[in-house]
This record gives structure tokens, C-alpha cells and sequence, in this order.
């Protein structure tokens, strides 16, 4: 079978294949995906590891889920539902990786936000990341909870689930997942040793206004605390 759209296939393999290695993901934990020029997508199938994704194994559907082009058998995740989500809320949208990295996972079961603007590249590229509400995963609980967070962050805490991360492109959604889970283990040492120095707000309305200066695409919620949400 001819494969269409295959450097992106590629992209996407490779980023599975990163996420496997560092941890992110076990089983067959975590989706990517990639909306592509003619407004269909490309995303992981449901079942299989992402340390056995191949390009020919990827499934492409429309924005109602119908499958386009997949092998037989394969299937896209339930959870493309909360993919299908981000990209109907941001036309900006081109990526979104969802995956359970250890420590930043942590804070989502903890249900404890990342809002400590403690760190210049994070408060630079993401600011606070939240704690969204939680949601059963394959239902439409979870993309109902993150939609009210997405008008303003490129990356969410999934409150006893994971993380997930949107980018233009599956790249730039693969960094930010990589820049939450860093500065997550971070955090998690900063506690540790006594608890993080913020810095001033005039140095954070600084960074957040050298963003366009440094070609930073997608949404920043400015200086943003999140209180712990109770049971």
C-alpha cells in the first residue's frame, strides 16, 4: 500500500519512539497526532505500543472520526477525542501528544498546578500549566474539561491521567511536553529543598513580552496562580 503524507508519519513514528525511550509512556499508553493540509489527521492507532509504531501503522481519520486510510485492523485511540477537541478550539493547532511523563504526572495526581513562575524558559514558553478537571479517558468528559484551558495554554495537567500538550507542529508539541516534564522535576527538587523563588512580576512581564521576539508560536496565560482544587 502506497503510504500518503509519509514525512509526516515519520515525524510522528519518531516522536513515539522519544516519548517510549524517556519513560512517558508504557503499555500502550499515549496518542499523537498531526492535523494535515487538507483538514484530516493523522494519529497513533489504539492498542499497540509506541515503541513498535511504524509509519505504515498510523491511521488517518476526518474531524468526525471516520476512518480514511489505515491498515487492516487498526483503528484510531478513543482518546482522539480529546485531540479532536483541541484542534476544533485552535485553529493555531497543528500537534497534540498526550502521555503519562512520571513526574509531571505526579503534580496531575497530586492535583497540584505548575504555576510556580520560578524557571525563565517556562515561564517564557508555557507559564502556569493547570490541573484540569477530572474526566473518565474515551469519553467526552475529557475534552469537555480541558476546553475552558486551551484559549490560554499550550499544556495541561490531566488531573489523575497525564499530560497533554499542543504545538503547530508535532515538533514544537513534543518540546513542550518535554519543557513541562522538566520543569516539573524541577519543581518537585525545589520543594524538596525548601520551596521555589519566584521571580518579580516585572521580570515575568518581561519574559512573557520577549516571546514574539523569539518567534514563540501558540497561547500564554500571563502571570496566572491556580488555587488547589479540593475533592
Amino acid at each position: 500500500m502506497e503510504l500518503s503524507y509519509m514525512p509526516i508519519r515519520e515525524q510522528i513514528c519518531d516522536v513515539c519512539h522519544k516519548m517510549w525511550q524517556l519513560g512517558w509512556v508504557a503499555a500502550n499508553d499515549g496518542n499523537v497526532s498531526a492535523k494535515l493540509e487538507d483538514g484530516t489527521f493523522m494519529t497513533t492507532p489504539t492498542g499497540i505500543s509506541k515503541s513498535f509504531i511504524t509509519p505504515e501503522k498510523l491511521v488517518r481519520i476526518d474531524k468526525d472520526c471516520n476512518i480514511l486510510e489505515a491498515q487492516d485492523g487498526y483503528r484510531p485511540s478513543s482518546e482522539v477525542k480529546m485531540h479532536l477537541r483541541c484542534y476544533a478550539e485552535r485553529d493555531d493547532v497543528g500537534a497534540v501528544l498526550h502521555a503519562h511523563p512520571p513526574v509531571a504526572t505526579g503534580f496531575a495526581v497530586a492535583n497540584i498546578a505548575l504555576d510556580d513562575y520560578s524557571m525563565i524558559e517556562t515561564v517564557l514558553t508555557l507559564g502556569s500549566i493547570p490541573v484540569t478537571p477530572y474526566g473518565t479517558p474515551s469519553t467526552y468528559e475529557v475534552p469537555d474539561a480541558i476546553a475552558p484551558y486551551l484559549g490560554e495554554h499550550d499544556a495541561l495537567l490531566l488531573q489523575n491521567h497525564g499530560a497533554l500538550t499542543v504545538g503547530a507542529d508535532v515538533i514544537t508539541a513534543y518540546y513542550r511536553m518535554e519543557t513541562m516534564e522538566l520543569f516539573a522535576k524541577i519543581t518537585l527538587n525545589a520543594k524538596l529543598l525548601g520551596g521555589a523563588q519566584e521571580l518579580s512580576k516585572e521580570n515575568i512581564d518581561r519574559l512573557i513580552s520577549m516571546r514574539k521576539g523569539y518567534g514563540i508560536t501558540g497561547r500564554h496565560p500571563g502571570y496566572k496562580k491556580y488555587p488547589k482544587k479540593e475533592d
